[in-house]
C-alpha cells in the first residue's frame, strides 16, 4: 500500500493509517474514507487530535494550495463517519448469516471457536460483557465500543448488547474498521474496551 504525507506532522505513513480528504470545486473540504472521490486529495493521520489540528492551523488551504471552507465539527463527524463504518460491515455480516445476536446464540457461536469478533454493547452490564468475552478464543477481537442503539441498528431489532461474526471476508473487514475507529478516538486495544487476545 503506497504511503501518504500527513499534512499536519508531514510524515509519511501507509494508507490505512491516513485519512483521505477532498476539496469540491466551491472549496468545501469533504472527509473521503474510501479513497474515491475525484481530484487532487490531503491526507491527515488517523487521529481525532490531528483532524481538529489540521482545522485549527487552516492545513488544507496548504495541502490544497486553494482557500477551503472547514466545517469546524470535523473531528467528531469523521468519529461517527467511522463508527457508521463498523455499523455497517456489521449489518452486512448479518445480512450474510455470518452474525448472531444474543446472549445465548453468542455463547454457542464461542464455544464452537469459529467466532472471529465478539462485540458487547458499552452501555450493557460490565459483568454479563466480562462474562461473554472470557469465553473468547485467542483468534476473536473482542469489541466493547458500539452502544446498545447502535448495534440495534446493525441488526434491525432493539436491545442488542451481545454480538458474534464468525470468520471469513467480512468478519476480516469489519476488523479493519473496528481498528480504525479506535485509533481515531485513541482507543488502545487493551482492557473491556477493545483487546486482541
Amino acid at each position: 500500500m503506497p504511503e501518504r504525507m500527513c499534512v499536519v506532522t508531514r510524515e509519511a505513513g501507509p494508507e490505512q493509517t491516513r485519512i483521505r480528504f477532498a476539496r469540491s470545486p466551491d472549496g468545501l473540504v469533504v472527509p473521503d474514507l474510501q479513497r474515491k472521490l475525484p481530484g487532487r486529495g490531503v491526507w491527515v493521520s488517523l487521529a481525532r487530535d490531528k483532524v481538529a489540528e489540521a482545522v485549527k492551523r487552516q492545513a488544507f488551504n496548504r495541502g490544497f494550495d486553494a482557500p477551503c471552507q472547514v466545517d469546524a465539527d470535523m473531528p467528531q463527524r469523521i468519529s461517527e463517519l467511522l463508527r457508521g463504518q463498523v455499523i455497517s460491515h456489521l449489518s452486512l455480516a448479518r445480512k450474510a448469516g455470518e452474525a448472531v445476536c444474543g446472549a445465548t446464540k453468542v455463547e454457542e457461536a464461542l464455544a464452537k471457536g469459529q467466532v472471529r469478533v465478539q462485540l458487547n454493547a458499552s452501555d450493557g452490564s460490565v459483568d454479563g460483557n466480562r462474562k461473554i468475552s472470557n469465553k473468547a478464543g485467542a483468534a476473536t477481537l473482542v469489541c466493547n465500543l458500539l452502544q446498545s442503539s447502535e448495534m440495534d441498528l446493525a441488526f434491525g431489532r432493539a436491545n442488542v448488547i451481545h454480538a458474534a461474526v464468525t470468520a471469513g471476508g467480512l468478519a476480516e473487514r469489519l476488523v479493519y474498521f473496528i481498528q480504525r475507529m479506535a485509533d481515531y478516538d485513541g482507543l488502545a486495544l487493551r482492557g473491556d474496551d477493545l483487546k486482541s487476545k
